[in-house]
């Protein structure tokens, strides 16, 4: 088990893209030093992130022996390699491990960007057409996962870690979208239950009705109510 001087995460609360990390760590039980970025909604940024992550200055950044590794994914297969001894996140076959790339880089191009737009939308155009991009990409993504308990199947990897964290998010699909995850997307929405129900996706997630707090709050003052 690495010690907390070994391993460091530059990590935002509410980003779906430390959860990822934070959910890794977990699932192989890796003690770690949490460093919260508290001033990252305000534009502040420490200069330990400047320095950590000179080309993109954005968390999460895992530190391990001084050495800084950035962007979510590659962060998650890095701790898939460097601490072996538990359950794998990645399968060990190639094309099973090819397809989960695949569909993780699915998540991060045709999923993400549309789902952190929605809470900095008024009502029209530019939110209706936002909403019809991430229902359909939501779509193809429910026809991958079709009756398989987890993307992978049986076990729980490293697709399941790319998508959960927006699970949170859901929330504010229905306050400002009018989409219900729960009613288009029955199985997106049963297989957020039972990742919930494992200790390193319930112990990361941040609450849903924080963020929305959180967001109504961003949407009164940057004037999009």
């Amino acid at each position: 088990m690495a010690s907390e001087k070994e391993v460091k995460l530059l990590d935002f609360w509410l980003s779906p893209f430390g959860v990822r990390t934070r959910i890794a760590l977990e699932e192989k039980e890796v003690e770690y030093e949490y460093k919260e970025e508290k001033n990252l909604i305000l534009g502040e940024k420490s200069e330990l992130l400047l320095k950590s992550n000179p080309v993109h200055k954005k968390i999460p950044v895992l530190i391990h022996h001084g050495k800084p590794i950035c962007e979510s994914l590659i962060i998650v297969q890095y701790i898939d390699e460097v601490f072996p001894s538990k359950t794998p996140i990645l399968p060990s076959d190639p094309y099973a491990r090819a397809l989960a790339r695949f569909w993780a880089d699915f998540i991060d191009k045709k999923i993400s960007q549309y789902a952190l737009r929605i809470w900095r939308l008024k009502k029209g155009e530019e939110l209706e057409e936002t909403k019809k991009e991430l229902v359909e990409n939501l779509r193809t993504l429910e026809a991958e996962l079709g009756e398989k308990k987890y993307f992978g199947g049986e076990d729980f990897g490293f697709v399941d870690i790319a998508f959960v964290p927006f699970t949170s998010w859901f929330h504010t699909f229905q306050a400002f979208a009018l989409l219900s995850v729960e009613e288009e997307f029955p199985k997106l929405a049963a297989w957020g239950k039972r990742c919930l129900e494992r200790k390193s996706v319930a112990k990361s997630l941040p609450e849903p009705k924080k963020l929305y707090e959180l967001f109504s709050a961003r949407r009164k003052e940057l004037g999009v109510e």
